[in-house]
């Protein structure tokens, strides 16, 4: 079996920050690409940020400037630091990893979502 587990969530004021993080674990054999998502109330979930195994990184419009992706593969851990935080921010945040477990099985995992609120 394989979880992704985040923490990180809450609410801040805007022009603020949050670091959110989400570690893989379970019967892993790589961590492929990396990502988050988020989903506001009554809105489709989208895209955030997306890293690769060995680096690479883009973001969505709406966050560039703002937020980092990184990662650190020997934790199996992608974190998504958030600063210039907006009213518009606020949604549920979800990590997304493709995974390879050790049966050579490759699909994508989702973690349970954290609540982001950017509210004075």
């Amino acid at each position: 079996q394989v979880q992704l587990v985040e923490s990180g969530g809450g609410l801040v004021q805007p022009g603020g920050s949050l670091r959110l993080s989400c570690a893989a674990s379970g019967t892993i054999f790589r961590v492929n690409d990396m990502a988050w998502y988020r989903q506001a109330p009554g809105k489709q979930r989208e895209l955030v940020a997306a890293i690769t195994s060995g680096g690479s990184s883009n973001y969505a419009d709406s966050v560039k400037g703002r937020f980092t992706i990184s990662r650190d593969n020997a934790k199996n851990t992608v974190y998504l630091q958030m600063n210039s935080l907006k009213p518009e921010d606020t949604a549920v945040y979800y990590c997304n990893a493709d995974i390879t477990s050790r049966v050579l099985v490759r699909r994508p995992y989702w973690g349970q979502g954290t609540q982001v609120t950017v509210s004075s």
